[in-house]
């Protein structure tokens, strides 16, 4: 981790307790408490919600999540009065992925409703049936939940089309939002100046890799590939080698061949944007003058052939062409197939926590690798030098409330209590420590010493946290643009992808011609201008 970043958390780390101080000071009695007991009052709930199940004790079950949630009633219990949304019925529409998700928002809200009087009704949806589901409520008008869990992206459909409720200032200042790391202020969750997102999550992809492959005697090499073009070797050299942990056949490299809803084509942008993000521009999908897609320039067309190259070797496992990104994470690497991952960086808390890992003691982080070179789209050339981009790959998970509250304060208020009691400082670092589907986002999280008396061991979370906060603060982050119809991009591309892993397209050009020809025809049904002015506007320019 580098020093700067190091210094720069520690001082987040002081400004954060000065923070809590000030605010636990202006609220009512608690006024008349000392500092120092107040500091180990917050301190006290921390570290014991973090005691719930406890590190190598076990994946946390539903009794564990409600526990957590009466736990960190506290600041709801500030805004709101017992009983006080008594007959209130509110519609919650989430993921039910892996057990996580929605199955930890039952959890955590049990006892919110238990203490509010409110009920709440779910609508569970897959990782794959989920943009499908939020598009059609979109563009029919038939929006028929009032609070949703949703990523960033979405927001130019979302909150440029009205459909939000603005977050009311009793809100900002529970959930405290001046602690969210820097990436995930202001524009992300607003819109025309006003916010409409509780942060749950800070998504980017970081490098998890098997350290048991590397080192002096290890299979995979005497030291941990740093760059794609190291990786894809690594991965051909495994092929016929055993595991080291397993005894089954050894694989480098898990790249998701299979399509999953429009996440997947965060997948191939890892190796993407390491080719295609120029620090000389924010721009590496779409040319931010014209809308041209990107996607088939040479730096993209090298992604796709890596892939191309690697299922042409036998280097993935058996059926890997039905494998999308869950099967990678959670089947695979966790399970102790293949060495080498790109996902989100609760994969790092899931190693050491869940009952389906069996690599916690083996893996290492890391942020996406580099490329030995970089594509520079604006003078059409490739240059010989070193690139670091990581993946910024969906802003991360928020929650919402819909305008279908909007009429009805007390139906309001209790959305917003919901959605403000799952984005919680205390609650927020429980997620981050255990499976939950998120991942570090705030710099109260970055508190080594809390995760270590939680039962970590020093090493491994300043490894899993420093490749997190290393993505976050990094200097040519690839940034996702928040435009309209941004998933219906990466579903086609999902599409056309997989037509070309398969054989059916003659070449990586040729996948990404039709990726982009398809690309081209979305922009247009948009309105090409209005997502030029969105796209610069996204990305700063």
């Amino acid at each position: 981790m580098k020093v700067e970043l190091y210094n720069y958390i520690k001082a987040a780390q002081k400004m954060n307790r000065r923070q809590v101080l000030k605010g636990s000071a202006a609220l009512g009695a608690v006024a008349m408490m000392p500092k120092t007991a107040l500091a180990d009052g917050h301190a006290n709930v921390r570290a014991e919600i973090l005691k719930i199940p406890g590190v190598g004790a076990g994946s946390p079950t539903d009794s564990d999540w409600q526990k957590v949630g009466e736990m960190c009633l506290g600041a709801t219990k500030g805004n709101v009065a017992e009983g006080e949304f008594e007959g209130v019925e509110l519609t919650f529409m989430g993921l039910n992925n892996q057990n996580l998700h929605n199955f930890l928002f039952r959890g955590f809200l049990k006892p919110w409703e238990a203490y509010t009087g409110a009920k709440i009704n779910w609508i569970d949806l897959a990782q794959a049936d989920y943009n499908a589901r939020l598009q059609q409520s979109i563009a029919t008008g038939t929006v028929d939940f009032d609070i949703i869990e949703m990523g960033a992206p979405f927001e130019g459909d979302v909150l440029g089309k009205g459909l939000a409720s603005e977050m009311p200032d009793w809100v900002k200042e529970q959930i405290d939002m001046d602690d969210y790391v820097d990436y995930l202020k202001e524009p992300v969750g607003t819109w025309d100046g006003k916010t409409y997102r509780v942060s749950i999550d800070g998504d980017c992809h970081s490098f998890a890799y098997r350290k048991d492959y590397f080192g002096a005697d290890g299979i995979g090499g005497a030291e941990v590939p740093t760059t794609w073009q190291e990786i894809n070797q690594v991965s051909k050299d495994l092929v016929g080698k055993e595991d080291p942990l397993t005894g089954l056949p050894a694989h480098g490299y898990l790249d998701p061949l299979k399509g999953w809803g429009g996440f997947g084509f965060y997948f191939l942008e890892n190796r993407a944007s390491a080719y295609a993000k120029h620090p000389n521009s924010p721009a590496w999908l779409f040319e931010p003058e014209t809308m041209k897609p990107m996607v088939n320039n040479p730096a993209w067309v090298q992604a796709i052939q890596d892939v191309m190259d690697l299922i042409e070797a036998g280097a993935y496992p058996t059926d890997q062409i039905n494998a999308d990104p869950g099967t990678t994470a959670f089947q695979q690497f966790l399970a102790g197939t293949g060495s080498m991952l790109m996902w989100w960086g609760d994969v790092g808390s899931s190693a050491r926590t869940s009952d389906t890992s069996v690599v916690g003691d083996v893996v290492g982080f890391g942020i996406n690798p580099a490329s030995d070179r970089v594509y520079n789209a604006q003078a059409g050339a490739w240059e010989e030098t070193r690139n670091e981009a990581p993946n910024m790959a969906y802003i991360g998970w928020g929650v919402y409330v819909m305008a279908t509250v909007e009429g009805d304060e007390k139906k309001k208020k209790a959305a917003w209590s919901a959605a403000a009691h799952l984005g919680g400082k205390d609650l927020s670092l429980w997620a981050s420590a255990y499976p939950s589907g998120f991942q570090p986002y705030r710099n109260s999280h970055f508190q080594y010493d809390e995760w270590e008396e939680a039962g970590y061991d020093r090493a491994y979370v300043e490894d899993y946290l420093g490749s997190n906060a290393d993505s976050y603060n990094h200097p040519n982050a690839a940034i996702e643009p928040r435009i309209p119809g941004i998933f219906q991009y990466y579903s086609v591309a999902e599409d056309e992808l997989a037509k070309g892993y398969a054989g059916q397209y003659g070449s990586a050009q040729e996948t990404a011609d039709a990726i982009a020809a398809a690309w081209e025809k979305i922009t247009d049904q948009i309105g090409r201008d209005s997502q030029i002015a969105v796209y610069k506007a996204s990305l700063g320019m």
